[in-house]
Order: C-alpha cells, then sequence, then structure tokens
C-alpha cells in the first residue's frame, strides 16, 4: 500500500535537526546541510588493514620465516600465521615470543586465592 505523504507537515533536516517546511522534494533546510550531507556520504575510504610489522608468518613450502609479509617472495605462496614475534638480537631472523620462552612460562598460572581480612571496628 501507497503511504500518503502530507506536504504540508514540517519536516526535521537530517543533518542539523531543525524543523523546516519543506518545498516539493525538499530534504535538508539549507544548501550548507545539502552539502555537508554530500560530503559525509562521500568522505574519504578508511585505510586498509594491513599485515602487522610485529608478527611473524612461516612458509609452508620451504619454512622460511617473514616479519610483517604474509606472502613467501621465492615460493609465491602465502605464509600462516605463527604469532607476535621481531627479528632476533644476535642473527636478525624472525622469532616469536613463543620460541623464546617454555609452555609453562607462557600459560597463566593461577593464582592463589587469599581469603579476606576481616575488618572489625574498633571504637
Amino acid at each position: 500500500m501507497i503511504a500518503v505523504r502530507d506536504d504540508t507537515a514540517t519536516t526535521a533536516c537530517p543533518v542539523c535537526g531543525v524543523a523546516f517546511l519543506p518545498e516539493g522534494r525538499q530534504r535538508f533546510c539549507s544548501t550548507g546541510c545539502r552539502q555537508t550531507a554530500w560530503r559525509r556520504l562521500r568522505s574519504a575510504p578508511a585505510e586498509p588493514i594491513v599485515a602487522r610489522a610485529d608478527t611473524v608468518y612461516e612458509c609452508p613450502s620451504c619454512e622460511a620465516r617473514h616479519l610483517g609479509e604474509q606472502r613467501c617472495d621465492d615460493c609465491n605462496t602465502w605464509c600462516r600465521r605463527l604469532g607476535p614475534g621481531g627479528p632476533c638480537p644476535c642473527c636478525d631472523e624472525p622469532v616469536t615470543i613463543s620460541d623464546l620462552f617454555a609452555a609453562d612460562q607462557l600459560a597463566n598460572t593461577a593464582t592463589a586465592k587469599t581469603e579476606p581480612e576481616e575488618v572489625t571496628n574498633r571504637t
């Protein structure tokens, strides 16, 4: 069913919220609000998400490690993510944090729960 339009009613501007009496198919209260809406609609796109520079990747074919690069240049294949890491200070090869620590050092250890101290009211 087609809704009947009431041309005598006031309309709120979608940009500034001011009530105005539209003329014809007018949607905005002023030229400035119309231009603001157009600029918001056509604003610059967001930057694409790129690989983080602190993530280590490993090629499944040649097992070469890459820091922040998801594609192996030698094999032309996608690498698998190993985890966060950085360059080794000695040999400058990419190493992950899990390479530096044992599994039990990385696991969350449960802290011992202590009973809350009882507060006594001294007067």
